[in-house]
């Protein structure tokens, strides 16, 4: 009754090797996005720098064109990103970029800073201070949260 025609299929061997090839790349991509969420740990003190960005106190002020900044804690603050916000947009440099005399091995507890830096048509700035943590590939920069540890120097 039935009569079979001539109809080709893929070999199960062939469809075998697809759905391992399938499954091996699902995986990989499972693994590098979930890798990419885990960051490395970075310690200071021997705490998870995260911790340690709480315990960092500073004073800040600008006037004249000049920035003043006081280390009043324990903690050693390697640089400072400074978003610069004017009517329109804000930017964020840091401030080894803004002045020349920001010391290369930072800002260590109950040392202040002042320097030059030139803020036109700035209406409001905030400092975020950068610490140095180490990890097991060497010592590496952690920005602090900018909610929680950001300075706010109003300047208008």
């Amino acid at each position: 009754m039935f009569q079979q025609k001539n109809k080709k299929a893929i070999s199960p061997v062939i469809a075998t090797v697809l759905l391992i090839a399938m499954v091996i790349v699902i995986g990989l991509i499972v693994f590098l996005w979930f890798r990419g969420m885990v960051e490395e740990e970075k310690t200071k003190f021997g705490k998870n720098i995260k911790l340690v960005c709480s315990d960092v106190e500073f004073e800040a002020e600008y006037g004249s064109g000049t920035l003043y900044i006081s280390n009043k804690g324990n903690v050693p603050i390697f640089s400072m990103k400074v978003q610069i916000f004017d009517d329109s947009s804000h930017t964020t440099e840091n401030i080894k970029e803004l002045s020349s005399e920001w010391s290369v091995t930072g800002l260590n507890p109950g040392r202040s800073f002042s320097g030059d830096v030139s803020l036109d048509d700035a209406t409001k700035i905030i400092l975020i201070p950068v610490l140095v943590g180490s990890s097991d590939e060497g010592e590496k920069a952690y920005t602090c949260d900018e909610a929680q540890n950001g300075h706010v120097i109003n300047l208008s």
